[in-house]
């Protein structure tokens, strides 16, 4: 067997592996997703798995794509009123994310998401602009199949939307976070405290969801904090968290969330995921974007400083000059020779 052979078998293996590992996660997510249902069995406030297949392809390569589709027919069929119309979620659950993931590249998107354009791409393009393809065709094939009314087009259609767009906005930061991310060998313990008090406040925060006083709007200093301390790596988990708070309590009917019909429920619900994911996106990369700029500012003064050390007449030792004696020095040119 060949080198470049044995090489592209190996390069095989390994796509097919990564393949199967998206198509596991996606079917996993979207299992844990459905227990959170709010229409139909199946619509969920936050689909997961377009955050995973997402991810998926902005960090192991577009080859990833059966996996996604592999991922989506499982779930879809034991959900689906028909063939037909599992095929059609299929292919839009698939093309959703290929289709962000096409629209990030295009604009040269980084995934460590440290500049403000990469945050306001991810939410532009990849989860609102995106995620239109998936909730069209699949509102489309349920109701093509029947078992979606006419009247009740739009409510899922919009459900659909911003469940998958939220996916995009909580998860994929936290996976795309997780690739990135190392433990600093010079932290000291007053940073791992402060970093301990932000997941008790967290915490503390999601619990609030389900308190009959309206006190959600503490989640906001948290994420602020999250944000501005510890950047991406802090804000995007501690939005997830908060999402994930927020829609128990939405779908178990309580706290802020009690005695208010479907609609009532999904526009309160949908606003505050948002209101979370956008402030913690937004201010996390504006705050990376900020330090990478002071320290390059930082670097070029000091590349400065010691051009201009370097350049200085006192920066540069010159040779001494040849030693005349001390007599032709004091008689003031009276030592010189004659011609």
């Amino acid at each position: 067997m060949t080198l470049a052979r044995h090489e592209r078998l190996r390069h095989g293996g390994v796509a097919a592996l990564e393949i199967c590992a998206v198509a596991a996660l996606y079917y996993g997510s979207a299992r844990l997703g459905l227990l959170q249902h709010l229409v139909r069995g199946q619509v969920t406030p936050l689909w997961p798995p377009t955050g995973i297949a997402l991810a998926g392809l902005l960090l192991l390569g577009p080859w990833v794509w059966p996996g996604i589709a592999i991922g989506a027919f499982l779930v879809n069929i034991t959900l689906g009123p028909s063939v037909p119309a599992v095929l059609a979620i299929t292919v839009g659950n698939t093309l959703a994310p290929v289709g962000s993931y096409a629209l990030l590249r295009r604009v040269r998107f980084r995934t460590e998401m440290d500049r403000l354009r990469d945050a306001l791409a991810l939410i532009f393009l990849g989860a609102f602009t995106g995620m239109l393809v998936s909730a069209t065709v699949g509102s489309a094939a349920l109701l093509l199949a029947g078992a979606l009314p006419p009247a009740g087009f739009w409510p899922t259609w919009s459900v659909w939307w911003t469940g998958d767009a939220m996916g995009v906005l909580v998860v994929a930061p936290v996976l795309l976070v997780l690739r990135s991310a190392h433990r600093p060998r010079d932290l000291r313990a007053a940073r791992w405290c402060e970093g301990a008090l932000l997941v008790v406040a967290t915490l503390g925060a999601g619990f609030l969801e389900t308190a009959e006083v309206p006190l959600r709007f503490l989640a906001f200093p948290v994420l602020i904090w999250a944000a501005f301390r510890f950047q991406l790596a802090g804000a995007a988990p501690c939005a997830l968290t908060l999402s994930v708070f927020a829609i128990v309590a939405a779908t178990q009917r309580v706290g802020p969330f009690e005695g208010h019909d479907l609609l009532t429920t999904m526009i309160s619900l949908q606003a505050f995921n948002a209101s979370a994911a956008l402030t913690a996106l937004l201010l996390a990369a504006s705050v990376a974007e900020r330090n990478q700029t002071r320290r390059e500012i930082e670097l070029a003064c000091q590349q400065l400083g010691e051009m201009v050390t370097r350049s200085a007449p006192g920066g540069v030792r010159r040779p001494a000059p040849p030693d005349d004696g001390g007599d032709a020095e004091e008689g003031g040119g009276r030592g010189r020779e004659p011609p």
